[in-house]
């Protein structure tokens, strides 16, 4: 597998292995020594797995108290893929990095804790996966403006359809502070 720093570090891609022949292919898509030893050293207490059709975009969404870190892909079909740093006192609060996940692809990303996630549907349908870090706990799921102009997504669709929580969903300047999570610089030896 090679795992690649996207332009905000802390989120990372994964290009898992794939061995494909005649019969169809094999990959492995989480293995936890392999991951922790990429410099992804999370465990995993929860999948959960979403069905959307084009032009569907959920997001931004984060977890304050019960954080997650997540690590998501795509089963079938096509989405742009982003993460959003939202992090009070980090270098790169307010930016974003996305990336496409496929089925062909089979690209997988590591979204930690403090950042916003969505996703737009590219494909006519999508099955979307992902592996939490902590249990999704009600009450506890808070949302950014997917089109915030300070942020400024380039997302490759401009008329989608959204969850009404997501259309009202604030802009990150107007986001009390007191729901947003604080950066912590992690020293390695």
């Amino acid at each position: 597998m090679e795992v690649i720093s996207l332009e905000i570090p802390d989120v990372k891609l994964v290009k898992p292995r794939v061995f494909k022949d005649d019969r169809g292919f094999f990959t492995q898509t989480y293995h936890y020594d392999q991951y922790r030893e990429a410099g992804i050293p999370v465990r995993f207490v929860q999948d959960n797995w979403s069905r959307s059709t084009k032009g569907v975009l959920r997001g931004l969404h984060y977890q304050l108290e019960h954080a997650q870190d997540k690590l998501v892909s795509v089963i079938r079909g096509e989405v742009f893929d982003v993460a959003v740093d939202i992090r009070k006192g980090s270098p790169t609060f307010g930016k974003w990095v996305g990336a496409i996940l496929s089925e062909e692809n089979k690209h997988q990303l590591f979204v930690p804790k403090g950042f916003a996630h969505g996703f737009c549907v590219l494909s006519d349908e999508v099955d979307f996966v992902y592996k939490c870090s902590d249990f999704f706990t009600p009450g506890d799921e808070y949302g950014i403006r997917w089109n915030d102009p300070d942020i400024g997504i380039d997302w490759p669709m401009k008329n989608v359809i959204l969850a009404d929580k997501d259309l009202k969903a604030p802009h990150l300047k107007d986001v009390p502070t007191e729901h947003l999570p604080t950066y912590v610089r992690w020293l390695r030896d």
